[in-house]
């Protein structure tokens, strides 16, 4: 049996203080329903007797191959029941995860496995990955039958366990580093505040390779004693199959997906209590249509890998306010800063920076990661409220909207351009399903604003252009217009935002205009 402990080695069983570790976790369900299912994929379907197992025999096939607490396990497999059991198994034996994910092209797999040095690679069909420490799947099965034991290890939950990789749309990507704890708390937080309890089945068909899915999946599920439907595939087809088959309560899209699911009525949506939407804006017009479609309003969400996973969601049900991104989880504080750091009125526009809630059950429980994982060790953040270099508000009732990415700005001339902003009001034109705005040089104003988007025939540059100055300044409309057939996406849904100017440079064609010129008018 795994023993735990905290730093200070005494037991707190107020929300979020206690000494549970991810393998404690599964106890509840174990002791009242062990046999109720605990995962669902597309090999299988696993019991919480049958994780603990698979678990405990993943613990034992990872410490036969060497692998120490503090050690890395880089992981890059399918969606399935394999990667479930990798990950529960490092865990227990203190061990440090790492997800490597399969869309990534073999230099980019390499990065990170550059920068978290793992003990073990899981490798899967779509790994490039084959040095030292390579273990492919079969391997990787033949080893859990084997069914080697771990010694007990003594788990510290404040001890290194995860290591997240942001999504890198303006960069390459920070390993951020969380504790156990840190895994724990969205879980128990989101399973509390929403009512959760066996009923629950969750579908999420994200990557399992992005920590922030394993904590909103597994982690979460087993909190609440529910099913965690692990979906295998991420096309509309395929999403609306699972969500039917498998009787889904709960599922967690892309608005892209949201947007290609609102354009299949005939999809049998029934069984979903709540519809999340996250990794990218959500556009008003797009939660209206999907509502009027499939009769759910979706709950929009905002995270971060630093936080983890979510720090604002809609409430339950249907409320909801126009460009927002939900009320902030009652573990957490949110709210504006100014450029010297100082704390903004509610309602006011700032960078938005996060810092333990100082009231309720939670009050002093939240902590951002760790640090960032550097040359092998923990780089600590800087004290006080954590940054997330995004900028939007909170106001007094909690409501947060962001407005964008603080390093995306385009500065124009002196004046800041939000690209979300602009992407906002140019999405919700009936014809454009995504858009990315984004910067090009210029001699006399440093910058101008460009937009690229995925559109129908019909749309031209002055019906758009005309839809943007209806609703914002002159100088935040932009100049230059194209299409594409497709945008550039990351595993999140994102719009890949690293070379994206190259991109357009080589594959967009200039967007046809209308009865008059969209240029000019702007200085």
């Amino acid at each position: 049996m795994t023993r735990t402990r905290d730093a200070s080695g005494v037991a707190d069983r107020r929300p979020g203080r206690g000494t549970a570790t991810i393998a404690s976790v599964l106890d509840a369900a174990l002791a009242a329903r062990p046999d109720s299912p605990a995962v669902e994929a597309v090999s299988g379907i696993w019991s919480y007797r049958d994780l603990d197992e698979q678990a405990r025999r993943a613990a034992g096939a990872l410490w036969s191959l060497g692998v120490r607490p503090g050690d890395r396990v880089a992981a890059c497999l399918p969606n399935d029941l394999d990667i479930v059991a990798a990950f529960h198994g490092t865990q227990r034996i203190g061990a440090v995860w790492a997800g490597v994910g399969e869309a990534l092209s073999a230099s980019e797999q390499q990065d990170l496995y550059d920068v978290c040095t793992p003990t073990v690679v899981l490798a899967g069909p779509r790994c490039h990955l084959d040095g030292p420490g390579s273990v492919d799947i079969e391997r990787w099965r033949d080893l859990l039958a084997a069914d080697h034991a771990a010694p007990d290890v003594d788990v510290d939950v404040d001890a290194p366990a995860g290591i997240a990789f942001t999504s890198g749309t303006s960069g390459r990507p920070k390993a951020v580093v969380h504790s156990q704890r840190n895994l724990l708390l969205p879980g128990e937080v989101l399973t509390a505040t929403r009512g959760w309890g066996p009923e629950l089945r969750k579908g999420d068909s994200f990557p399992l390779t992005i920590l922030n899915l394993m904590v909103l999946s597994t982690l979460l599920t087993a909190q609440a004693g529910g099913c965690s439907v692990v979906m295998d595939r991420r096309d509309v087809g395929g999403v609306a199959e699972w969500i039917s088959t498998r009787k889904v309560t709960v599922w967690n899209g892309a608005p892209a997906q949201l947007y290609d699911l609102a354009r299949l009525p005939d999809a049998d949506l029934r069984s979903l209590d709540e519809v999340w939407c996250g990794g990218s804006d959500t556009p008003d017009g797009l939660r209206r249509e999907f509502a009027d479609v499939h009769g759910r309003v979706p709950r929009v969400t905002y995270g971060l890998t630093e936080a983890p996973t979510v720090v604002s969601i809609d409430p339950v049900g249907d409320d909801w306010r126009p460009g927002s991104s939900g009320r902030v989880l009652p573990s957490i504080d949110v709210a504006a800063y100014d450029d010297d750091g100082r704390r903004l009125p509610p309602g006011e526009l700032g960078e938005l920076r996060l810092a333990p809630a100082d009231a309720g059950p939670w009050a002093g429980v939240w902590t951002p990661l760790l640090g960032y994982w550097e040359d092998g060790r923990v780089r600590k953040p800087d004290a006080g409220p954590f940054p997330t270099g995004d900028i939007g508000t909170v106001d007094a009732d909690g409501w947060l909207t962001v407005l964008d990415r603080k390093k995306l700005v385009i500065i124009r001339g002196g004046a800041n351009v939000y690209p979300l902003e602009v992407e906002r009001i140019v999405a919700a034109h009936p014809g454009v399903a995504k858009v990315a705005v984004y910067p090009i040089p210029d001699d006399r104003l440093g910058q101008r604003v460009a937009a690229v988007v995925e559109a129908e025939d019909q749309v031209d540059t002055d019906t758009l252009d005309a839809v943007c100055r209806e609703t914002l300044a002159a100088y935040k409309v932009p100049e230059r217009w194209s299409r594409v057939d497709a945008l550039p996406l990351n595993a999140m849904g994102k719009v890949n935002r690293v070379g994206l100017h190259d991109f357009v440079e080589s594959n967009a064609q200039p967007l046809p205009r209308g009865a008059s010129a969209a240029e000019g008018g702007q200085s």
